[in-house]
C-alpha cells in the first residue's frame, strides 16, 4: 500500500466469524493487499476475542453478520463496540443485504461489504474507509466533549466522568472531590489588553494547572475563566487541601505575553463527597459556593464546603425556584409583581448579585417586576458593605426596599445613600394605629420621611379596616397584611390568581 498513510503501521484485523471458508479468503486477501498484516480470527465473541481488542484498541473489526439471526449480529455488533468503541467495524454480509447494513450503520458500524464481492482491492478500501470514518467520528466527538482554546475537557465531559466518579465510590467507599476554580481579576486583563491576549492566558494558565494533576485526576474548563477539578481516590481532606494549595501557588507566577508579564489570582472551591448517593450538580454547586466564599476572603484563597456555604447554596436553590414559578404565574398574570426578603446572612453573600443575575436570565423574566426587600437591621450592621451590595443589586435592574423602616437602625444621612425605591413601614407602628393620635403622628412622619426622600411608601401588618383607611388619609402608597389577605403557599398562591385575586402575600 505505497504512499497511504493510512496504515504505516502493521494492520491489525480482528475477525470474528464461524465460517472457515471465509477467515481462509480473508487472510489471503489480507496478505495479498498488505505485506505487514496481522489477522486475529476467532470464532466466536468470547473472552479470548474480547481481549484481543483490549490488546490492540486500535485494530478493525470484520464482523460477520451473515450467519444466524439478524438480532444475535446487532447484539455481537453491540459487544464489540463496548469492549473496543475506538475500534472501526465493518460487517460482512450476505449478498446486497440492505436493511442489514442500515441497521448496522444506525448501531455503530462504519460500512457493510457483502461476501459475495470479496476481493483484495475492494477489502482494502472498505478497512480504509472505515478507519478513516472512525477516525473522523472521533475527531468529532473530541470537539464536541473538549475545550477548543485550552484542549481540556469541556463542561459536558466533566459532568460524565464526575457520573462515573461518584458511581465508582458508590461501589469502592472511595473518597473523592471537586475543586471549582475562578479568576479574580480576569475581566481587568481582558478589559485593558483585549480578548485575545486573555484567550493566550488562559491557554497558558491551563497548561501549568494540568501538570499539577496526576493522571487519573481531570481538569476541565468550565467555562468563561472558571476551571473545575475531579480528585479520586484521596486518602485524606488534608491531601486535596495541600493540592488546593499548590495549584493557587502555580497559577500566581506572571506569564510573558507579547512581552508583558500578566500576572492572575484564582479563588478555588473545594467539596470534598461524603455521600456518594449526591448527585453532580450538587457537588459542583458545592464546590462553587465554597469559591465565594474563598473570594471573599481574598485573593488566592481557597475554601472547604461548610455548612455556612451550603446554608448560602440553598438560597440561591430556593432564590431560583421562586422565580422559575413567578415566570409560571406571569405567563397568566402579566400584572403581577414578586417581592423577595433578603436576610442579612444573604447580603454577606458577595455572589449574591451574580446569583439573582443567572436566576433571572434562567427564569426568563423582566428584573423590573421583581422586587427585593432588605431589613433595616442589616443596614446598621455593616452600612458600608450592605450599601455596596444593594448598588451591586439594583445594577441587575430590580427595585429595592427597605423593610421594617422605623426601627431606627438606618440613621437619615445614610438612608440618602442607599439606592432603594421604597420603604415598608414596620407592623409594630402599624398595630399601634388607632389606640392615641401620638401613634397616628408618628406613622404619618414616616410617610412623609418617605416621601421627602422620593421613596414609595408602604404599611406593613395592616389588620383592620380602621388601619387601612387611616393609612390612606395618612398618605401612604400601599399595604399589606392579614387584611388583604393570610401568607400562602406557592400552591394557594396560584389558585387565588387564577381566581384573579389583586394581592396577597406569598408565604
Amino acid at each position: 500500500m505505497q504512499g497511504d498513510s493510512v496504515h504505516a503501521g502493521p494492520v491489525r484485523v480482528l475477525l470474528l466469524s464461524a465460517d472457515f471458508q471465509t477467515t481462509r479468503l480473508i487472510d489471503e486477501l489480507l496478505r495479498a493487499t498488505w505485506s505487514r498484516t496481522q489477522l486475529l480470527a476467532h470464532a466466536e465473541w468470547d473472552a479470548a476475542a474480547a481481549q484481543a481488542l483490549v490488546d490492540h484498541p486500535s485494530c478493525c473489526v470484520l464482523l460477520d453478520a451473515s450467519a444466524g439471526p439478524r438480532e444475535e449480529a446487532m447484539e455481537l455488533l453491540a459487544y464489540v463496540r463496548q469492549s473496543g468503541p475506538n475500534a472501526p467495524i465493518l460487517l460482512l454480509c450476505d449478498g446486497d443485504d440492505e436493511a442489514l447494513a442500515l441497521e448496522g450503520l444506525k448501531a455503530g458500524a462504519q460500512d457493510c461489504l457483502p461476501k459475495s464481492e470479496l476481493e483484495a482491492g475492494l477489502l482494502r478500501r472498505a478497512l480504509t474507509h472505515a478507519i478513516e470514518r472512525k477516525r473522523s467520528e472521533a475527531g468529532l466527538a473530541h470537539q464536541a466533549l473538549h475545550d477548543q482554546l485550552t484542549g481540556l475537557p469541556n463542561r459536558a465531559l466533566f459532568l460524565d466522568r464526575l457520573g462515573v466518579a461518584l458511581e465508582r465510590a458508590r461501589r469502592s467507599q472511595s473518597q473523592l472531590a471537586v475543586m471549582f476554580l475562578d479568576f479574580d481579576n480576569f475581566k481587568q486583563i481582558n478589559d485593558t489588553r483585549g480578548h485575545a491576549v486573555g484567550d493566550r492566558l488562559l491557554a497558558a494558565v491551563a497548561e501549568r494547572l494540568s501538570t499539577l494533576l496526576r493522571p487519573m485526576d481531570t481538569v476541565a474548563r468550565f467555562g468563561g475563566d472558571e476551571f473545575t477539578f475531579l480528585f479520586e481516590e484521596l486518602t485524606s481532606e488534608r491531601e486535596v487541601v495541600l493540592i488546593a494549595d499548590r495549584i493557587c501557588h502555580a497559577a500566581s507566577p506572571p506569564i510573558e505575553i507579547d512581552g508583558v508579564a500578566l500576572s492572575v489570582t484564582v479563588s478555588v472551591g473545594i467539596a470534598m463527597v461524603t455521600d456518594p448517593a449526591v448527585s453532580a450538580e450538587t457537588v459542583i454547586r458545592e464546590a462553587d459556593a465554597a469559591m465565594y466564599r474563598a473570594k471573599e476572603r481574598g485573593r488566592s484563597r481557597y475554601e472547604l464546603f461548610d455548612e455556612e456555604s451550603r446554608q448560602r447554596a440553598g438560597a440561591r436553590i430556593e432564590l431560583e425556584h421562586a422565580l422559575v414559578q413567578f415566570a409560571s404565574w406571569l405567563a397568566s398574570r402579566p400584572d403581577i409583581r414578586l417581592s423577595l426578603s433578603l436576610s442579612s446572612r444573604q447580603l454577606r453573600d458577595p455572589s449574591l448579585a451574580s446569583a439573582l443575575r443567572d436566576a433571572i436570565r434562567a427564569a426568563d423574566v423582566d428584573p423590573g417586576t421583581i422586587c427585593l426587600e432588605v431589613p433595616e437591621g442589616a443596614v446598621g450592621e455593616d452600612p458600608e458593605a450592605v450599601t455596596a451590595t444593594l448598588r451591586t443589586l439594583k445594577a441587575t435592574g430590580v427595585s429595592l426596599a427597605l423593610a421594617g423602616f422605623g426601627s431606627g437602625a438606618a440613621s437619615l444621612s445614610r438612608m440618602r445613600e442607599l439606592p432603594i425605591d421604597a420603604i415598608k413601614i414596620d407592623e409594630s407602628f402599624v398595630k399601634a394605629l388607632g389606640r392615641s393620635d401620638e401613634d397616628a403622628s408618628i406613622v404619618g412622619t414616616l410617610v412623609e420621611l418617605g416621601h421627602a426622600l422620593g421613596l414609595a411608601v408602604v404599611a406593613d401588618g395592616v389588620q383592620t379596616a380602621a388601619q387601612l383607611e387611616q393609612l390612606r388619609e395618612l398618605g401612604c402608597d400601599a399595604a399589606q397584611g392579614d387584611l388583604t389577605g393570610p401568607a400562602v403557599t406557592g400552591e394557594q398562591a396560584e389558585a387565588l390568581l387564577v381566581e384573579e385575586v389583586a394581592q396577597v402575600d406569598v408565604a
